[in-house]
């Protein structure tokens, strides 16, 4: 065969592959859509309760940059007590895909009672972080970081720490690596939805990282010259209805959530990179930190889940009190992943009365 013939069939294999991609791009960009459409209709013929809730649009008094000692740049939110308490810190640390919009109900609360200073801050490779400067996606990595946020934004008095999946993860490592913190400085940690380890017993994070808008069309993506704008167009519409679904299925416990929570949770989903959540889901399915729980022995421990929570199943959640007897367990009925968001109201009844005590 010719190079001339062998190049004219190429191109035609192409195009033949381009007109097939495009078409289930079609096809798929239509199901998912149709779904979606059905889901907020019915679910809006009821009310949306959040359907004028302005998420992540939230007042700070100190807004900073904080750079860890491998160079990572951190976003930083502080919010002020109206006057001083004596209270401690409060340090919120989110999980994976999202961003410190995670506690929009909580920090919403705490801010208008006014008697806690509080700290957000965007884990490394999210929100209006930078992503980790080492390279080194891993939890150490990340107990590194929440020290760095530490060191700058609660340089004494007490902290309390309050981590949701990962982030509680964070906390963990952070014990492991600094254990004399604990009872000196920090002297209380919520932990949501998380876990200590047993990642080979659950499928955490592989329906996080399906439904990301780009992972399911990575050919697509790589042969955009080919197939042309229309099929992209469609596939990207197809893969961002598909995560709506995916983050309305897996994040959520209750049947008929509101859809502008969904929306707000997906959004931080899909602003978090393909790139950021590989190479984080390796470490996640390698953690295990029950030894440095042992650390957290010295200070009060409420634990927080969802008993619908698919990704950080309530067992995990009981095997922490297994290692923490004298910790606190609430779970909260039919609640998912996202339960600080999806049950706020429950959450923060458990959780205000924990830091009223510890305080």
């Amino acid at each position: 065969m010719s190079p001339a013939t062998a190049s004219r069939r190429r191109a035609k294999q192409v195009g033949i592959a381009g007109a097939a991609v495009g078409v289930v791009a079609a096809g798929l960009a239509t199901a998912f859509a149709v779904e979606r459409a059905l889901v907020r209709k019915s679910l809006n013929a009821s009310g949306d309760p959040y359907a004028n809730e302005p998420f992540g649009v939230q007042p700070f008094d100190e807004e900073l940059t904080v750079t860890a000692a491998d160079g990572t740049n951190l976003h930083v939110e502080i919010v002020e007590p109206a006057a001083p308490t004596g209270k401690p810190t409060i340090v919120f640390v989110h999980g994976l895909a999202l961003d410190m919009g995670t506690f929009y109900f909580q920090r919403k609360v705490l801010a208008e009672r006014g008697d806690h200073r509080l700290v957000f801050y965007d884990q490394p490779g999210h929100g209006r972080s930078s992503k980790l400067k080492s390279g080194d996606y891993d939890i150490a990595a990340l107990g590194k970081s929440l020290a760095a946020v530490l060191d700058a934004t609660v340089p004494d008095g007490h902290i309390i720490l309050v981590g949701h999946s990962m982030g509680g993860m964070t906390i963990m490592a952070f014990a492991e690596q600094y254990p004399e913190w604990f009872g000196k400085r920090v002297t209380g940690v919520v932990l949501m939805s998380t876990s200590a380890g047993l990642f080979d017993k659950t499928k955490l994070g592989l329906p996080m990282l399906v439904a990301r808008a780009s992972s399911p069309f990575f050919p697509l993506w790589g042969r955009a010259a080919h197939l042309g704008g229309n099929a992209i167009d469609r596939a990207r519409l197809a893969s961002s209805d598909l995560a709506w679904l995916l983050t309305r299925r897996y994040g959520f416990g209750d049947a008929r959530p509101s859809p502008s929570l969904v929306t707000f949770v997906e959004s931080m989903n899909s602003k978090t990179s393909v790139q950021t959540l590989t190479k984080y889901l390796q470490t996640l399915y390698t953690h295990n930190r029950f030894p440095a729980l042992s650390v957290l022995r010295g200070v009060p421990v409420l634990v927080l889940v969802g008993t619908k929570d698919y990704l950080t199943p309530v067992a995990h959640s009981e095997e922490i009190l297994r290692h923490l007897p004298d910790a606190e367990l609430v779970k909260i009925d039919n609640s998912g992943h996202v339960v600080m968001l999806e049950k706020a109201a429950e959450v923060n009844a458990a959780m205000m009365p924990f830091l009223e005590k510890i305080s």
